[in-house]
């Protein structure tokens, strides 16, 4: 069914490949209702200096950026969280009319269950209708190399799909395997997924996110050199995805990886740190995982980054109302202009000469 209980005309026939759909919603009603946090909060250990006499009027704070050749209002990105089924279509479309009127970006959730199997298009192409000025598309790095199962890989004719649905301006392609080892159904082969993704970087606008444990110049490098044009970090410190999958597998009596989703549940590098081993490589860095104000936006720009993400922090609101959903994303720019007045950084390029400290363990990781 389609939005609204309507059918949608690309709903699966006789539920076919429903399984994929109902993981999409198990995902958010988990991150709503079960406790998924790592156990750390790492953004509370950047400490940004206070500038006593910030010498300009709080009006005159400008959080404008670019990112990937498109203009935003402010430095922030929803990152991609859902899409597939059909109440992801409420969320989506409070989202998109929340990024278009504050003028930030947005990302969906992986399109796979829509331009593979054909379920629910609508949950993502609702997105297409307001006028977001940095469109995300998703699809997962698993799924661009052949897997155990037996389904085709999805190459550019997919991934151009994947854009075209939601009228994105560029493609996320995410790294999920900590996820995917957890999951009873998880996709686990990863050979031949940097050239992937090099081919799709020679075609199209690429963006490399991960999904809660963080990357690594080691990573972002090589990734980087094949053509990708910027970075989500993507680390821990928010919502893992191992307990996620964790509770899961606990429903699906599959003891093993729900004993690993326990194991790693708060496997990663720290968003922090990431955002410090990435943002040098040259490419624009989104931080994300663990965002959870508009302090937390500044001290991610503070390091490096270009422009935050925020997931969880917002799917609530998202699942709530528009109204919910433009409130609180307002109330994080807010913030931030409040933090950027605080540390005399009037615009974004100053706040990222801004200084800091860096406390607990987040310094420890750098020290390393």
């Amino acid at each position: 069914m389609g939005a609204g209980g309507a059918p949608d005309p690309a709903d699966p026939p006789n539920g076919a490949g429903i399984d994929l759909s109902h993981r999409k919603a198990e995902h958010v009603k988990l991150v709503l209702d079960r406790p998924v946090e790592t156990r750390y909060r790492y953004w509370n250990d950047v400490e940004l200096i206070h500038h006593a006499l910030p010498g300009f009027d709080f009006e005159e704070v400008d959080p404008r950026v670019t990112l990937l050749g498109r203009d935003l209002e402010a430095p922030l990105v929803i990152t991609g969280m859902t899409g597939g089924y059909p109440g992801a279509t409420e969320i989506n479309s409070n989202l998109a009319r929340a990024a278009a009127e504050l003028g930030i970006a947005m990302g969906v959730g992986s399109e796979r269950a829509a331009i593979q199997k054909g379920q629910f298009p609508s949950s993502f192409s609702c997105v297409a209708k307001f006028p977001v000025p940095l469109k995300l598309a998703n699809v997962g790095a698993p799924q661009l190399v052949p897997q155990s199962g037996g389904e085709a890989a999805l190459g550019l004719p997919e991934a151009r799909s994947a854009m075209d649905l939601i009228g994105a301006h560029a493609l996320a392609v995410h790294l999920n395997y900590l996820q995917e080892m957890v999951q009873p159904e998880g996709d686990r082969r990863a050979r031949g997924a940097l050239e992937r993704i090099g081919a799709l970087a020679a075609e199209l606008p690429v963006l490399v996110k991960e999904t809660g444990a963080g990357l690594s110049a080691r990573v972002a490098e090589p990734l980087r050199d094949r053509g990708v044009r910027a970075f989500d970090v993507s680390g821990t410190g928010g919502t893992s995805f191992a307990a996620v999958e964790h509770y899961r597998a606990l429903d699906r009596g599959a003891a093993r990886e729900a004993r690993v989703g326990l194991t790693f549940w708060n496997w990663g590098i720290p968003s922090p740190v990431s955002v410090l081993e990435v943002a040098p490589l040259g490419r624009p860095v989104i931080a994300s995982g663990g965002i959870r104000s508009g302090l937390d936006i500044a001290r991610a720009i503070a390091l490096g980054a270009t422009a935050a993400g925020i997931a969880g922090g917002v799917l609530r609101a998202a699942a709530t109302s528009f109204e919910a959903t433009r409130t609180e994303i307002a109330q994080w720019i807010h913030e931030l202009k409040v933090a950027m007045f605080l540390c005399g950084a009037r615009t974004i390029p100053e706040l990222q000469r801004s200084r800091y400290v860096l406390l607990g363990e987040t310094r420890s990781w750098v020290q390393r």
